[in-house]
């Protein structure tokens, strides 16, 4: 018999709930603004894909798995189109085994919370057999950018920021000029990897010279902070930005905020992939492939690791606790082996056999 202390909520009811509480918990400090987010939109995905008119309490482990198996296959909204990836299986799936993992773990976490709330008896979860595939082996997409591209994205970037502070882009108004900005964002995005929350959330007074080095003091996940040295190139361009950019583009409103719109205001999370296709437009085609803000990071730390550069040195530039966690943000690089071979640290600079 069902337990009276039970509460008949429909999906839609518990969602909604479930996501205030968590966007709540940012107040305490208990879980980042940007994890609530992610925990909200999770949730708020499941209630569309289970059917927010349902109670909550009649879903069984079978419903659970049906849910999984649809968000599996749910197109990538990150990528144009949503089309499925070249090379992928044949069932359809889109979404990386990251994305399915972090999913699986926020439907998780919003039955744990209603068995405690009194809004299901059983944990459906517990009799839900669907699990995402495991990392590794051959991936159909490359995240991180070859040599070539990341090389043909910067040198974008560069470029757009050494044209004349003048009329503004496209003939427009000379306060409406991002060009400098987003000469930045991909410059700090490709340079030092950071999560885009921690791009976006940078002030202008996180950056200090120290030694005559710039500095980039980033406020990342659990409160860690960490200081990151920039490369002399970004440096100039931020300096550039700070002197001759962000002023242009600074209408009160926003008066730490690093990154601005042209109405003045924190750039957002999801201005910053506009901005990188906007400087990939102008990369030769030959080196060209639309990349989002995490597959720059992805591209920070394999070509830090591929140029033999110190793993813990490479953890703390990206801000990882534990230096396991890299291995998820390296792909191979073709040739990368072979190079490796021919300066081997006993034998010196050989050549492989043929």
């Amino acid at each position: 018999m069902r337990p009276t202390d039970v509460q008949r909520l429909t999906v839609a009811e518990a969602v909604d709930r479930y996501a205030e509480m968590v966007r709540a918990k940012c107040s305490t400090g208990a879980l980042a603004p940007a994890t609530a987010e992610v925990y909200a939109r999770d949730v708020h995905t499941f209630a569309e894909l289970a059917g927010p008119g349902r109670v909550l309490d009649d879903l069984t482990g079978e419903d659970v798995d049906e849910v999984l198996l649809r968000f599996a296959r749910k197109p990538d909204g990150r990528r144009s189109g949503g089309a499925a990836r070249p090379g992928s299986r044949g069932d359809g799936a889109v979404q990386s085994a990251a994305s399915q993992a972090r999913f699986r773990r926020s439907v998780s976490a919003l039955f744990r919370h209603a068995v405690v709330a009194g809004w299901v008896q059983l944990n459906p979860m517990a009799a839900a057999t669907v699990r995402p595939r495991h990392r590794g082996g051959l991936r159909a997409e490359r995240r991180a950018l070859t040599a070539e591209q990341a090389g043909g994205l910067v040198g974008a970037a560069r470029e757009l920021a050494e044209r004349p502070v003048g009329a503004g882009r496209d003939g427009g108004r000379a306060d409406q000029r991002t060009e400098l900005r987003d000469a930045l964002v991909v410059l700090l995005l490709a340079a030092v990897g950071p999560r885009v929350s921690e791009l976006t959330r940078a002030n202008a007074e996180d950056f200090f010279v120290n030694g005559g080095v710039r500095y980039w003091r980033i406020f990342g996940k659990g409160g860690r902070t960490r200081d990151v040295p920039l490369p002399r190139p970004v440096a100039e361009v931020l300096d550039a930005y700070l002197a001759d950019g962000r002023p242009l583009l600074d209408r009160g409103r926003e008066p730490k905020a690093l990154l601005l719109s042209w109405r003045g205001r924190r750039l957002a999370r999801g201005d910053v992939q506009a901005v990188i296709d906007r400087v990939q437009a102008r990369v030769d085609p030959e080196h060209r492939r639309t990349v989002t803000p995490h597959g720059l990071r992805h591209t920070t730390a394999t070509h830090l690791l591929a140029a033999a550069t110190d793993m813990d040195a490479v953890r703390r530039v990206l801000g990882h606790a534990d230096l396991s966690t890299l291995g998820r943000y390296r792909d191979e690089l073709p040739g990368e082996l072979e190079a490796a071979m021919r300066v081997h640290p006993l034998l010196g600079r050989v050549q492989t056999a043929e």
